[in-house]
């Protein structure tokens, strides 16, 4: 076993503290990966806080995570020591079900063994990013390419993962209206992502003080929701929306924006439920639909088309000791885009 130092909460309620924990010794085909960042995700926020249920304490999160390979086992071939690596929201499945010999292991039937909270192969649970260390089957772990910039690259493993999959499915791409609802983490990577497959790129927040980032990144048109007007505006309008918000929205008024066959696709994860008018999906044949993550080759595909597309996250690089006041500015919107840890600093 290696022990390492991490970052974990204790309680639902406490700041996050130094620790350290195990790490499994490297089996066959297993890497062992010095992290070097990882990235906050909101989802980090909601599982410390019991938000999203129990977990045991004490808990360190991040499914965020870049790294270089430092030992490989014995039976391992895609990836060598030195490689850059990244690990993202999973790190197993169970590799035989339906969905998994299909290779959409985020889909894995028996469930997929997240890279915190989810019970091991070795029944221990599992620990996340915010340490200096962490061990992987080979086969979940991703190839990070070397264009991308080495700490802008940990929250491509899910922001960008989780926004570039619904936009791959669901076609986004020249001739197609696409709309963003929030300019956060997950927002500004949908919007980026968006604009490079070649799709008319509209954001729907709030207000518009992001309004000239939104543009920045590849948005033809920015509206606030807010205003009334904008419902009225834009009705019978895209082709698929994209909301990464974690907070309870009034689907309805969104899902009405959809033109002919159009998706509304949920990425963002709030806690509450989320009621839906049926009559309101009638109109227009409208859908609606959730998006978890990507497969692992979805992953590497992303991660190859940022690095052709120049498109990397907007990060501020933080210490090991602002993680607790990162959380709070994740929750006040006080972010563009997304936190990172030097994971130097644990």
């Amino acid at each position: 076993m290696l022990t390492v130092s991490a970052y974990a909460a204790t309680a639902a309620t406490e700041p996050l503290t130094p620790t350290t924990i195990e790490r499994r010794d490297v089996g066959p085909k297993d890497v062992l990966i010095a992290i070097r960042y990882a990235g906050i995700c909101h989802s980090d926020i909601h599982t410390v806080r019991g938000e999203w249920g129990d977990i045991a304490y004490p808990q360190v999160v991040g499914h965020e995570i870049v790294g270089e390979v430092t030992e490989v086992g014995s039976e391992v071939t895609k990836h060598a020591v030195g490689d850059r690596v990244g690990v993202g929201c999973m790190v197993n499945s169970c590799r035989e079900c339906e969905n998994c010999r299909a290779g959409m292991e985020n889909y894995c039937l028996k469930g997929n063994t997240g890279t915190y909270t989810s019970v091991d192969r070795d029944g221990t649970i599992t620990q996340g990013g915010y340490s200096t260390h962490i061990v992987v089957d080979e086969h979940f772990v991703l190839t990070v390419p070397e264009s991308i910039p080495y700490e802008a690259a940990a929250p491509l493993l899910c922001a960008g993962i989780t926004t570039y999959s619904p936009l791959a499915h669901w076609n986004a791409g020249p001739g197609k209206r696409v709309a963003v609802i929030g300019m956060g983490g997950l927002g500004h990577m949908a919007v980026k992502i968006a604009a490079a497959m070649g799709a008319e790129v509209t954001v729907l927040s709030r207000t518009l003080a992001k309004q000239e980032d939104g543009l920045a990144f590849g948005a033809s048109h920015y509206f606030a929701t807010a205003d009334d007007a904008t419902f009225d505006e834009l009705a019978n309008h895209f082709d698929l929306i994209v909301n990464t918000v974690s907070a309870p929205l009034e689907l309805d008024r969104y899902l009405k924006l959809l033109r002919l066959d159009g998706t509304m696709v949920n990425v963002g994860a709030p806690a509450e439920p989320l009621p839906i008018t049926v009559f309101t999906l009638f109109g227009n044949r409208r859908s609606f639909a959730g998006s978890g993550i990507g497969s692992i080759a979805e992953t590497q595909e992303m991660l190859d088309f940022c690095a052709a597309q120049g498109i990397a996250p907007e990060i501020e690089l933080i210490s090991a000791e602002q993680i607790n006041d990162a959380y709070e500015r994740v929750l006040s919107s006080d972010v563009r885009y997304r936190f990172v840890i030097d994971t130097a600093t644990l």
